[in-house]
């Protein structure tokens, strides 16, 4: 993802922190992706400027090179070069009240470690990339005394369930899981163009990503890139129109899911960037205006006992645009001729489970997006 100069930067007046800093890493502050750590520790400092002396390798985690993903481990030392702090502001900056209003609408479920959005369509999970605030941003403006981070990302034009930690600790342990090859279990639902005929299909195949002139990100298959594996499930046939797919990630690499669906063949409806503009057109005109793919599961075990699963249905958009398509009847495999498994998402609500005492849970309204 690509990050811009902030004009908050732009200040010829701005204070220089002297001299290189050599931080340690607390018990507290381990677990944290190594972006955050900084935006905590220079707390004048914008995230762009963050992102760039990290990739220009002014950062050293232990005297290497780190990129923004880092996790860092308790006692790591953290070299920081000398950087200008942005004056303060006479009113800081803040997320907006109609977005603070909407993530806070948007929480499905909520216990003593846990918190979970229905992330709506269109809104990033956190600042960067000419984007002031995200979800993350909002949620800390709306409770500036908790201690809120992300467990995970989705990406801007995805929809669906997204965890955040409430606690250090459950940060680090959700993380652990997460390396973990059967930790985790994360599906999404995302239309696709054509009839997919590879039946239950595993696609294994690494990622790499690349930087475009410009500064663009773009990810694509290469046998030098990182192990990626998705699982792919048809749930609903189209005609030879399109597919409803049910997705599983064994890996959470950054457009996973589009990625392969286009390499397979059948990229995701609605997407710009890895897409088949003629498809997503043709569903524009049935009243589609955004990427088709929803994160509709999660589901772990706490490493002390008992189980967390979480879903969440189809938003309305994309649930009408699927009605509309199954009263369409087209050439090829029909959505009777393969009905839905048990397994597929409810049709409306979300549901959660949590074996945790003390918790709430918030029945999510269909909205559109």
């Amino acid at each position: 993802m690509p990050y811009v100069e902030s004009a908050l930067e732009q200040q010829d007046s701005a204070p220089i922190r002297p001299g290189v800093q050599r931080l340690e890493v607390t018990e507290e502050e381990a677990g944290q992706r190594l972006d955050n750590y900084l935006h905590k520790r220079l707390g004048g400092l914008p995230r762009s400027r963050i992102f760039r002396i990290i990739r220009k390798g002014e950062v050293r985690v232990n005297g290497k090179r780190a990129s923004p993903e880092t996790r860092l481990a308790l006692a790591d030392t953290v070299r920081v070069p000398p950087v200008s702090l942005a004056a303060p502001e006479a009113s800081p900056r803040r997320p907006s009240g109609a977005l603070s209003e909407r993530i806070a609408q948007s929480i499905i479920f909520e216990d003593a470690r846990l918190l979970v959005i229905d992330k709506p369509a269109g809104v990033a999970v956190h600042g960067g990339s000419g984007v002031s605030f995200g979800v993350i941003e909002a949620l800390r403006a709306l409770r500036p005394e908790e201690t809120l981070e992300l467990v995970h990302r989705l990406d801007r034009d995805t929809s669906g369930c997204l965890l955040i930690a409430k606690r250090s600790s459950t940060l680090r342990t959700l993380h652990a899981l997460l390396r973990e090859e059967t930790g985790f279990e994360k599906r999404y639902l995302a239309l696709v163009r054509g009839a997919w005929d590879l039946g239950d299909k595993r696609i294994d195949a690494p990622l790499r990503t690349d930087t475009r002139v410009g500064g663009e990100r773009t990810v694509k298959v290469a046998e030098n890139g990182k192990p990626s594996v998705s699982r792919f499930r048809p749930v609903q046939f189209f005609g030879r129109f399109a597919t409803l797919l049910e997705v599983e990630l064994e890996t959470g690499r950054t457009h996973q899911i589009r990625v392969h669906a286009a390499h397979a063949g059948h990229p995701v409806a609605g997407d710009e960037k890895y897409g088949d503009p003629a498809f997503s057109e043709s569903l524009r005109a049935l009243g589609l205006h955004r990427m088709f793919l929803h994160a509709h599961s999660i589901s772990f075990k706490w490493p002390e006992g008992g189980e967390f699963s979480i879903n969440t249905p189809l938003p309305a958009e994309l649930g009408a645009l699927i009605d509309r398509l199954a009263t369409q009847r087209r050439p090829g495999p029909q959505a009777a001729e393969r009905p839905r498994p048990a397994a597929a998402p409810p049709a409306r609500g979300a549901q959660a489970a949590a074996k945790a005492p003390g918790s709430r849970r918030r029945a999510a309204r269909p909205r559109a997006r």
